[in-house]
């Protein structure tokens, strides 16, 4: 998280994360969610700003602004499915209808 006025964003929120199957998680797989720096994707530099605009929102409740939305619909997906997390049906029908709106190099 270098970079002054940055901190760390998790693409799936701690509490989404909980929501689609971290209850599970024992206690030591918790912190290494909330803790991860091994994967590119999931925790991400942003602004304060940004992280409070989010808060612990999923996809269909907030996306960041273009160029960004598609990278972070990619992330999403990958961090689900890394930590094998369920996706609810307004949530998959939101992973649907954003790749087919973004650069093939990205989707």
């Amino acid at each position: 998280m270098e970079g002054q006025g940055r901190c760390g964003l998790h693409p799936v929120p701690l509490a989404e994360a909980w929501d689609s199957g971290g209850w599970r998680w024992t206690k030591a797989e918790r912190v290494a969610y909330a803790n991860n720096l091994d994967v590119e994707h999931h925790l991400i530099a942003v602004t304060p700003r940004s992280n409070r605009q989010k808060a612990d929102k999923d996809v269909t409740q907030w996306l960041p602004i273009e160029p960004a939305r598609c990278r972070y619909v990619t992330e999403w997906v990958a961090v689900k499915r890394d930590n094998q997390l369920s996706v609810d049906e307004s949530e998959r029908q939101t992973l649907i209808d954003l790749p087919s709106q973004c650069p093939a190099e990205v989707a």
